[in-house]
This record gives C-alpha cells, structure tokens and sequence, in this order.
C-alpha cells in the first residue's frame, strides 16, 4: 500500500484516518467525521431518477440515510451509503469520481 492513499473531491475527502464528509450537518454545514475504523462496509446504488437524484440536502427517498449538501447531485449517477454501527441515519453521498473513491476505500478497509 503506497504512503499517498486518498481522495478528495471537494465534498468528501477520504485518507487513512478518516472520511469527511463536508457540508453534512443541516442547517450549519459542518463536517462529519467517521474514522474509517468505524466504518463496517458500504453499498453503492444508482441514483433514483426522481427522488435522491434530485434531493439536495437531507433525508434521501430511504429516511435511514442523510445526504450531505452537494448541489452537483442531479448530474451524477451512483449513491454510496456506508455500515457505520452506531450511525443513524446512515451516511449516503455522491462522490464525482466514483471509481477512484470505492478503490481507495476498498484499499484503506482491507488494510491488516
């Protein structure tokens, strides 16, 4: 594993210690932090045509997921929702290079 191992895109960014996701908290804007020990797992879907695709901030069509503030949204088509026991509703946000972000979250979980 290389010393460099992360993303950042912006809104989320992800490094051997934690994943921030930034604009998260409804109606400050802060961050929310999860230490990537804590995170269990993750799904990606595709975005609904109508409902998360279009929800900007908040609840998702599920109400056991919060998405993060990202008016870029409409445009992108995959939906990360993370296993965080202890966490509801669950984190689910829109990376913008989606195939970057699962290789380097699949990298920092399957670390020994």
């Amino acid at each position: 594993m290389t010393a460099a191992v992360s993303y950042d895109d912006g809104l989320i960014q992800l490094d051997r210690q934690a994943l921030t996701l930034r604009r998260y908290h409804f109606p400050s804007g802060t961050s929310k932090i999860i230490p990537v020990q804590a995170i269990r797992g993750y799904k990606t879907e595709s975005l609904g045509l109508v409902f998360d695709r279009f929800r900007i901030w908040g609840p998702s069509d599920d109400p056991r997921r919060w998405l993060p503030l990202d008016v870029w949204r409409p445009i992108k088509s995959t939906l990360i929702v993370l296993d965080v026991p202890g966490t509801r509703p669950s984190p689910a946000f829109t990376p913008l290079r989606v195939s970057e972000f699962v290789s380097v979250l699949d990298e920092l979980l399957h670390r020994e």
